[in-house]
């Protein structure tokens, strides 16, 4: 399924609108079937938002955007799709219906996903044809950025499906968690009503405000759980007895009347106070500024579990290793013309690059000739494979040269120029150019040195990628030398 370049969303709403920006961040195109006469309108602001935060979020350069096409029928959204994603409203008999008539119209191998959030696959394939290709794929809002896709089979969903729909979904960044048994909610979705259920009583019972409710988990367990779950959390609890001690000692309270799982009555009352304190957390703020809110807060927090590669850290570090593999050139060949600078690396100015004066910041010179040498390191052959083994290059010197400024949205790319090298040792040379006029806007002299990391010490490079930069460096060595090679800082000397 990694080969899906088309899908189909039946429905484009949040969710649907949430799939199409991630479809689009991922260079997949969408057809969109949604009878909404508002949803163009309202998928536009989606997509604004998932920008804005993709931005934020990676370094890694992203695919240039998928195509959106909204067209008037089922039929048409999935003729010629790779993989349909249902995102209707939660009425089973409309899903059915939907589900239905797109297994007729589909592709035959085409997967057909459903997002619900509560209805199980075997309700759903009732009618379809081909009901073995008919699964849930239930992902989380925003879809663009929670990385969380719960995949669960009926009675005739194939194993083969599943596996193809997970396969897919991690392609495009997500984290699929295959569920083993059908049941109504799945598993998230459960938990959360089960928590929901519980403020809510609260609420009612006079005993927190909705604010209240909310800080009690944001300050506390709301933190703990964007990277530990329940049960890690209380074998933790447990101390060195683990699990077992916390099970012994606390379950006995799981007896006390503490909790109410049956939801109160949803009358007027507790929807008008509910709906007063909700209005009053907002302060004012729309919809949008609080949805760019937590999106700000997400990407903070996949960075900082990033940085672990832990929980759904590692699922974003997974990702952006992909998005670096598809947006540099293939290892080294043996055709490859040497006989000019390489050009590996290719990007383009992003709005928060600029600086007060409206010109590409001095820290994103650095990050592109970065980019531009783990461009070079993937050409030889370094990859995520290469990292494992406890290898990789580091860089211990660099000097730029500003030449030329260079606005947002404007186009670059890099050339690399082998000066010197050995067994440990790369020296390069990057020169930065607009994409557009070719001009030179700046350089960049790095000496790099190959590392074994668990030692923190220089060691040699592997053969084969020693036997690659090798063929690099004697091409480039009949090269002119850079002009701005070996240039050091101009200070005026004294009398």
């Amino acid at each position: 399924m990694n080969g899906v370049k088309t899908v189909a969303l039946l429905g484009g709403g949040v969710i649907g609108g949430g799939w199409a920006a991630r479809l689009a961040m991922n260079g997949i195109d969408s057809l969109i079937f949604d009878p909404d006469p508002e949803a163009e309108r309202k998928l536009e602001a989606i997509l604004a938002n998932a920008r804005r935060a993709y931005r934020k979020l990676s370094l890694a350069p992203l695919h240039e955007g998928g195509a959106i096409r909204f067209v008037g029928s089922v039929a048409e959204a999935v003729a010629e799709a790779d993989f349909i994603q249902e995102n209707a409203p939660e009425r089973l008999d409309l899903k059915v219906k939907l589900l239905a008539e797109a297994s007729r119209a589909a592709k035959p191998d085409a997967v057909i996903a459903s997002s619900t959030s509560g209805f199980k696959p075997s309700d759903l394939q009732v009618d379809c044809e081909g009901p073995e290709r008919v699964c849930i794929g239930h992902p989380f809002n925003p879809v663009y950025l929670l990385p969380l896709v719960e995949v669960v089979g009926g009675e005739r969903t194939s194993e083969e499906t599943k596996r193809q729909a997970g396969a897919f979904y991690e392609s495009i960044g997500m984290h699929a968690l295959q569920i083993a048994k059908e049941a109504d909610g799945h598993v998230s979705d459960r938990l959360q009503e089960a928590l929901w259920r519980e403020a809510l009583h609260i609420v009612n019972d006079g005993i927190a405000t909705a604010d209240e409710v909310d800080r009690s988990i944001c300050y506390g367990p709301g933190l703990r759980w964007s990277f530990m779950g329940p049960a890690l959390t209380f074998r933790l609890a447990g101390g060195e007895g683990g699990m077992e001690h916390y099970l012994r000692q606390f379950g006995p309270t799981l007896k006390s009347p503490w909790t109410k799982l049956v939801a109160p009555e949803m009358d007027d009352a507790l929807i008008a106070r509910l709906t007063e304190q909700s209005d009053a957390q907002a302060a004012g703020r729309s919809i949008r500024e609080l949805e760019q809110l937590r999106d700000d807060c997400l990407v903070s927090v996949l960075q900082a579990l990033r940085s672990n590669d832990y929980a759904a850290g590692n699922t974003q570090r997974a990702y952006e290793e992909r998005l670096y593999e598809a947006s540099h050139k293939s290892v080294f060949s043996e055709s490859d013309d040497l006989t000019k600078p390489l050009r590996l690396h290719e990007a383009r100015v992003a709005p928060e690059w600029v600086d007060y004066n409206g010109h590409l910041t001095e820290s994103r010179y650095l990050q592109i000739f970065g980019d531009a040498s783990d461009a070079l390191f993937r050409y030889l052959g370094i990859d995520a494979d290469y990292h494992a083994e406890g290898l990789s290059y580091y860089t211990v010197e660099t000097h730029i040269s500003h030449l030329l400024e260079v606005a947002a949205e404007e186009p670059l790319y890099v050339t690399t120029q082998i000066l010197d090298s050995d067994e440990k040792r790369i020296h390069l040379f990057h020169s930065m150019h607009h994409g557009g006029d070719d001009g030179q806007l700046a350089t960049a002299e790095q000496m790099i040195l190959h590392v074994d990391t668990e030692a923190q010490q220089a060691c040699a490079a592997k053969p084969e990628v020693l036997a690659r930069l090798g063929r690099i460096a004697e091409a480039h060595g009949a090269l002119v030398k850079p002009e701005l090679a070996g240039r050091q800082i101009g200070i005026r000397r004294k009398a």
